[in-house]
């Protein structure tokens, strides 16, 4: 099993703290965030790390891991970062978002998962995000499980909280199979955008295109996403409000209330 972070954001929302390196490189609490992924991934015996930088590329340094460069990063967005990797997408791979942090028994539910594609969900969610937000759906995106159990909408305009049963955290898992349907599924959206609207999105070009597009894009097109339900135990450090938050709360002993780090 391999491990695949998406690092190549400018993190603009983080200023000034990205002002001279990538968001990974954030320290947060005495370690950065991507110093903190592989630190999880390694204890959980995944050594086989690639990070796909973009945005100052050259101040992330972390040793015994492999870099692929999206080198179209300030014009592209999360699915062409990841396939910058596309070689590297064969058999179990585990792919995170690089500006999040989660718990060890987070990552290990998620690596004992059998589904071809499996999505953590954060269950409690509202309870997260309206520590961060006033209005929780500013920020929060639709997430809807079917009677089957398998995730119906993601990544979709909230209206209610009643179009939110949980949240995407960035943090998912592709086992063999799972990995052949997702680069075939690319390449087709990929060649039907090339002269028409981006099937993925038809309101940004295809290069442009969401993760969440594309998660979006598989069960439109009939396969089956499964989600896995946690309840907190991760963190996301999107915005400069969300570091200072974090600290503060971190100062008050109430952040483990969302995750514990001590593990």
């Amino acid at each position: 099993m391999k491990g695949i972070i998406l690092a190549a954001g400018e993190g603009k929302r983080l200023r000034p703290l990205t002002n001279n390196i990538p968001k990974s490189m954030v320290s947060f609490l005495g370690m950065t965030l991507l110093e903190r992924q592989v630190d999880i991934m390694k204890k959980c015996q995944i050594n086989d790390i690639i990070v796909v930088t973009g945005y100052k590329s050259d101040k992330i340094n972390i040793p015994e891991i492999n870099y692929i460069k999206n080198e179209n990063f300030h014009k592209t967005n999360m699915v062409e970062t990841l396939f910058c990797a596309k070689d590297e997408l064969i058999g179990d791979v585990i792919i995170s978002y690089a500006d999040i942090i989660y718990e060890k028994n987070v990552l290990e539910k998620l690596i004992n998962a059998e589904a071809d594609m499996s999505i953590i969900i954060d269950k409690n969610w509202e309870i997260y995000w309206k520590e961060r937000f006033e209005n929780p759906l500013n920020d929060a995106e639709s997430l809807k499980i079917n009677t089957e159990g398998d995730i119906s909408e993601i990544g979709q305009c909230a209206n209610s909280l009643d179009d939110i049963q949980g949240q995407y955290i960035g943090l998912m898992k592709f086992n063999h199979s799972g990995t052949e349907i997702l680069k075939q599924f690319y390449d087709n959206c990929k060649n039907s955008s090339q002269n028409e609207p981006n099937v993925l999105n038809p309101n940004i070009p295809f290069e442009k295109s969401y993760m969440t597009d594309l998660l979006q894009g598989l069960i439109n097109a009939g396969h089956t996403l499964k989600p896995l339900m946690i309840k907190g135990g991760w963190l996301e450090l999107d915005t400069i409000e969300d570091y200072n938050l974090y600290q503060d709360l971190y100062k008050k002993n109430r952040l483990n209330k969302f995750i514990n780090l001590d593990e």
